[in-house]
């Protein structure tokens, strides 16, 4: 199974984003993200033979009983990897306590290295994946239209881990599957 661990912004983020993004989709030939795959990835542990789950999960629940929940907001975008030749737009995400998400995703990730699996280990960076581009493009005025934007805020309480099954959903994109939900905090 093709796995990773998220932060999902419940629906009504995602409804708020989605319309901010609806009335401007038609301006570029980007790749939208359907709403339904909107979340901020902390660990990505590529494909992970099932008999492992339980380990993971169990893994996962540790890590996160150590961190505290989160005040969250998505605000703000970027690209990567920049403005000027970019592949992905991205909006970015406002947490508070500062640092605690930070923590919890290095928290993800040794939880996946645990099973002796090399996790993605690029430097994390808190984002939403708006949109994918065919070709590198200049999207600096997207940027500057996201650095305006502010969603509602919720409270990040749950790990979602999560099976992408590549090419199963519609015209071909990855279809998401929600294992498990992680409660964050201690006794969640």
């Amino acid at each position: 199974m093709r796995l990773f661990a998220a932060l999902v912004p419940p629906p009504e983020a995602v409804e708020h984003l989605d319309a901010f993004l609806e009335v401007r989709r038609s301006a570029a030939g980007f790749r939208w993200s359907a709403a339904e795959h909107l979340h901020v990835t902390l660990a990505f542990y590529g494909d992970v033979e099932e008999w492992r789950l339980d380990e993971l999960v169990e893994r996962l629940r540790t890590a996160a009983a150590r961190r505290t929940p989160l005040a969250a907001r998505v605000a703000g975008g970027g690209a990567f990897p920049d403005p000027a030749a970019a592949r992905v737009l991205w909006a970015g995400l406002e947490v508070e306590p500062a640092g605690e998400l930070d923590r919890l995703a290095e928290g993800c990730r040794t939880a996946g290295g645990g099973q002796r699996r090399r996790v993605d280990g690029q430097r994390f960076r808190p984002h939403v994946t708006l949109a994918r581009l065919g070709r590198p493009a200049h999207v600096e005025d997207w940027v500057r239209l996201l650095d305006g934007y502010r969603g509602p805020e919720w409270r990040a309480e749950t790990v979602a881990l999560v099976a992408s099954h590549l090419g199963e959903g519609p015209r071909r994109r990855p279809r998401h599957e929600l294992l498990e939900h992680i409660g964050v905090g201690p006794g969640a």
